[in-house]
């Protein structure tokens, strides 16, 4: 058996991202596992992946800035027959936020969302109406930490539509309602290992920002959900992430009802970090899953 856990190539962009990596090997978050492995950058030409039996995808964190590459690249190491986890057709499914579409088809609640297809303009005064807010949010459907996320408001909008109709030019996005409770509580992250919940943390955003990523000055602290809120998640996890090593649910409470944010299933951070047991956590669930 031989393992290349998966990161990426941008070095420095995210440096407590890195660490979590880093971490596996040199912290010896994998300590005692009857493994041979090492970290490997999914766009790394010099690669050989046929000498590798399992694919661990824990972070290709730099896959939405060159998605169509990414995209090769995931449908060539499924061509070579190798265990990957999570599984290729996750990752797929994943990499796009439209799979959202498919969460709200089922019957959970997803924050509202409209999108919008790459080279038509947007009249994003039906969005204000139909959302019924002052302030909406738009961000790629292929995207992470944020980028190109804008925050509009209701009245000045338009200075930014020269921004927003350039970025409809190269691909798809999608418009949602600013949710207050963001700004003001915060964002949960809820950790699943095989199907099976981990631990939890509290995504809180620095003063007059909206965005809750650590480094635009976001705090994260650990909280431990209540058994009617873990009841609803399991079921999300269950329908969606039954059979993946790993799952990062992302969402709100308002009134008692939990709005899905995101499904995180192609390269979550873990928040590791936390706890013991959440290390020790994620340890047992990769020796299960790679039967050692």
């Amino acid at each position: 058996m031989k393992v290349a856990i998966v990161t990426y190539d941008s070095k420095g962009s995210y440096p407590d991202y890195n660490e979590e990596d880093e971490n596996l090997v040199l912290g010896n978050i994998l300590k005692n596992l009857d493994l041979d492995y090492k970290l490997e950058i999914w766009s790394d030409p010099q690669v050989d992946w046929t000498q590798f039996t399992h694919l661990l995808i824990k972070s290709p964190w730099d896959y939405f800035d060159r998605y169509p590459e990414f995209l090769i690249w995931c449908n060539y190491v499924r061509s070579l027959g190798l265990k990957i986890f999570n599984n290729m057709d996750t990752i797929l499914w994943n990499s796009d936020k439209k799979y959202l579409l498919d969460v709200q088809k089922k019957g959970f609640q997803i924050v509202p969302t409209f999108f919008l297809e790459k080279g038509n303009e947007p009249d994003l005064e039906i969005c204000f109406q139909k959302f019924d807010t002052d302030h909406l949010v738009i961000k790629p459907t292929v995207s992470g930490g944020s980028k190109n996320t804008l925050k509009l408001d209701k009245n000045n909008w338009r200075i930014q539509k020269s921004t927003i109709d350039s970025f409809l030019e190269s691909e798809d996005y999608m418009v949602q309602p600013f949710i207050e409770e963001i700004a003001s509580v915060g964002e949960y992250s809820y950790l699943y290992f095989n199907g099976q919940f981990s631990h939890a943390v509290l995504k809180s955003a620095k003063t007059g920002e909206f965005r809750v990523q650590h480094y635009f000055g976001g705090q994260v602290q650990q909280v431990n959900p209540s058994s009617d809120q873990l009841h609803y998640l399991q079921k999300i996890v269950n329908e969606f992430a039954s059979e993946t090593l790993y799952a990062r649910v992302d969402g709100i409470w308002i009134e008692g009802v939990f709005y899905l944010m995101e499904l995180e299933l192609i390269e979550p951070y873990l928040f590791l970090f936390t706890s013991e047991s959440a290390k020790n956590n994620y340890r047992e669930a990769v020796k299960k899953k790679l039967g050692v």
